[in-house]
């Protein structure tokens, strides 16, 4: 029991720690490479066709041989050297990368990317189409376009509205517990929500800032921080960091609730980070979401603060104390 206590009696010094260092590194960010690194080809052991893969995947974030699904109802792929003849492939094709081609005459887009469905089914789209239209079949890239491309989005932002509104009512009926304004004896709930918006502030910071850097990740996903610029760094950080958080909040839940009332209080948990993450979204396209921000991490560290004046927690049900004595939760005499 003392060891519980003890490892206990760590934890918001480890929560403010963590914060500490996501903050730093989010403020570090502009003085940082934001793109991948440049590989140097010009080694002679290196082989002409590992040169040629390496600048593709450098130049276009794809090479050779990459599985591509079209998700345009359609798209006519040309029959070179034939400027008029075309064959169209739809929505849900499979294509595979087969060539690349470069034309500088060009003027739409110089460089030129032949796929092919099949034997009887291939032709040339320029680089930008097979950006606007096609999307990797790894699981990772689909499951950025289902939230980037498609009106998922605007389906969980009325799910969220109509979630809001009716736990509001609850909350007004019954004193329902919600993140914040009637929260559990927990900082992770808040520190979750926090986690969710910085997330979503450094992914559009990388929309508007590091474009490239976040299209190679889209044909290229990674759940590792390393080998990667310090900014996808960061954000592959803040979803581990996300994860572990949810894990510790749903413990404190559990046991500080009971399955009726952690319920609802998981509801409303889940409206407050669907409203972070766009919310923030939009806020940083405005420049404003790094102020909001700001002030998210200074509510959070105040709530950190506060927690630091309970010194105790209960021996029976484990709620957070000031002073020895009779517990406020369950009526228990701690001596």
């Amino acid at each position: 029991m003392s060891l519980l206590n003890a490892f206990r009696g760590t934890e918001l010094l480890f929560v403010m720690h963590s914060l500490l260092l996501f903050f730093t590194l989010f403020l570090s960010v502009t003085f940082y490479s934001c793109k991948y690194t440049e590989p140097k080809i010009d080694k002679e052991e290196i082989s002409d066709k590992s040169k040629d893969s390496l600048y593709q995947l450098y130049h276009y974030h794809y090479t050779l041989n990459k599985n591509l699904e079209a998700w345009s109802d359609t798209v006519k792929l040309a029959q070179l050297p034939f400027k008029d003849k075309f064959v169209t492939i739809t929505k849900g094709d499979r294509v595979v990368v087969a060539e690349f081609m470069v034309q500088p005459s060009d003027t739409v887009d110089s460089v030129w990317v032949k796929v092919a469905r099949d034997q009887k089914t291939q032709g040339w789209v320029h680089e930008s189409t097979i950006v606007n239209n096609f999307v990797p079949v790894n699981p990772g890239s689909q499951a950025i376009f289902v939230f980037s491309h498609t009106h998922a989005s605007y389906s969980l932002i009325i799910v969220t509205l109509v979630l809001a509104i009716y736990l509001f009512r609850v909350y007004r009926k019954k004193k329902l517990m919600l993140v914040y304004f009637n929260d559990i004896n927990s900082v992770y709930p808040l520190m979750l929500c926090f986690l969710l918006a910085f997330s979503a502030t450094i992914y559009e910071s990388m929309q508007m800032f590091a474009p490239e850097t976040w299209q190679h990740f889209y044909f290229n996903p990674t759940l590792s921080p390393f080998k990667v610029p310090f900014i996808l760094s960061v954000f592959v950080l803040s979803i581990w960091a996300f994860i572990v958080v949810f894990l510790a909040s749903l413990e404190e839940l559990f046991r500080q609730l009971s399955p009726s009332s952690a319920f609802l209080y998981l509801m409303g948990l889940a409206a407050c980070c669907i409203f972070c993450y766009f919310f923030f979204i939009i806020a940083t396209s405005f420049y404003i979401g790094y102020l909001f921000l700001a002030y998210f991490f200074y509510l959070l560290m105040k709530k950190v603060n506060g927690r630091m004046t309970y010194k105790y927690r209960c021996g029976k049900c484990g709620a957070l104390m000031k002073d020895k004595g009779e517990c406020p939760s369950c009526g228990a005499i701690n001596q």
